[in-house]
């Protein structure tokens, strides 16, 4: 007996291997750690506040978001190493009024531009200045030491944390509206600039919040006005700029950033988790306790203020003939 078999034809088979990279990027967003870049050293208010939003973001996107410090050259470091890095969620920066628009109104070289190289997410604080004095110095107004650098021109200085730094064009904008010649003296960074002014090396100096109030406090430091366009909660009855000095108005301000070319769903899905942070009292509690009023905007409010900012600042430079070091 003859017995037949069919032969089954199978087509061959052909297996795909997608590189690591291409396989993590098909899977949604965040399947990894996002690294949050701080361009300050740890401890300052910048730091302080990005630690806080952090662990509430690590919550809200399934995903640890890990503060990177790096620090230096008034924030250009960190700033330029996130803008030239992959726009694909996983690196951040917490940028601020200095990198993104004192600087960039001072260094015409500067390595990034604060526009075109970032996509802007939200704010998350802002907070103004607290204008400080040595004690010893003979003054307990603004329009006292305004009257005494009109008295003696050329020889009332100040610190700051750099030339650009908000901290050193907030005493310029001083300067310029109230026609007096103070002389700037610049330091690497607000500690060396604040011992400065404790140990009566130079005049006076705009600090944050929480780096003048301590010393005002033990009667260090004699704080004459605050810097924002009204009265300073850690400092109820102290005057703002704006009252001695009309026009002076100057905060800084922090928020968070991806590099541009960041896909929008990307964007919307950092901006929920930013935003819900922020809305959580204990949140919000956390980053007023660092002196910061916490805040938050949607991608195009942030970036048409980082524009404003820009604009304000530039403004200034040109004026003053301010020059990069």
């Amino acid at each position: 007996m003859k017995i037949s078999r069919s032969i089954a034809f199978f087509p061959p088979l052909f297996i795909v291997f997608m590189p690591l990279s291409d396989l993590a990027l098909a899977q949604p967003y965040p399947n990894k750690p996002v690294r949050l870049v701080v361009p300050t050293t740890p401890g300052g208010g910048t730091d302080v506040t990005a630690r806080v939003i952090a662990r509430a973001m690590s919550e809200r996107v399934g995903q640890q978001v890990v503060v990177d410090n790096r620090g230096g050259a008034s924030g250009r470091i960190g700033s330029g190493m996130v803008a030239n890095s992959p726009p694909d969620g996983y690196t951040l920066l917490m940028g601020g009024v200095t990198p993104l628009a004192t600087i960039p109104s001072v260094d015409s070289k500067l390595a990034y531009d604060p526009v075109k190289d970032f996509a802007p997410i939200s704010m998350v604080a802002t907070t103004q200045y607290t204008l400080v004095v040595h004690p010893s110095l003979p003054v307990k107004s603004v329009k006292e030491l305004v009257a005494l650098g009109k008295r003696r021109p050329g020889q009332v200085n100040f610190s700051s944390v750099g030339t650009g730094s908000t901290a050193h064009l907030t005493a310029e904008l001083l300067k310029q509206l109230a026609n007096v010649n103070f002389v700037h003296v610049p330091y690497k960074g607000s500690g060396p600039a604040i011992t400065a002014v404790l140990s009566g090396e130079v005049s006076f100096y705009f600090g944050s919040g929480p780096s003048t109030l301590p010393h005002a406090k033990a009667g260090r430091l004699r704080p004459l006005a605050t810097t924002g366009p009204k009265r300073s909660m850690p400092y109820p009855d102290l005057p703002t700029m704006n009252e001695s000095v009309p026009g002076h108005i100057s905060t800084s301000w922090y928020g968070i950033l991806a590099p541009a070319g960041t896909p929008n769903d990307v964007i919307s899905r950092l901006h929920d988790a930013i935003v819900s942070s922020i809305s959580d009292p204990v949140v919000a509690k956390q980053v007023a306790a660092s002196g910061a009023g916490p805040v938050s905007n949607s991608p195009k409010e942030f970036a048409a203020h980082i524009r404003s900012e820009l604009a304000k600042w530039r403004k200034l430079v040109k004026a003053a003939g301010i020059k990069a070091e």
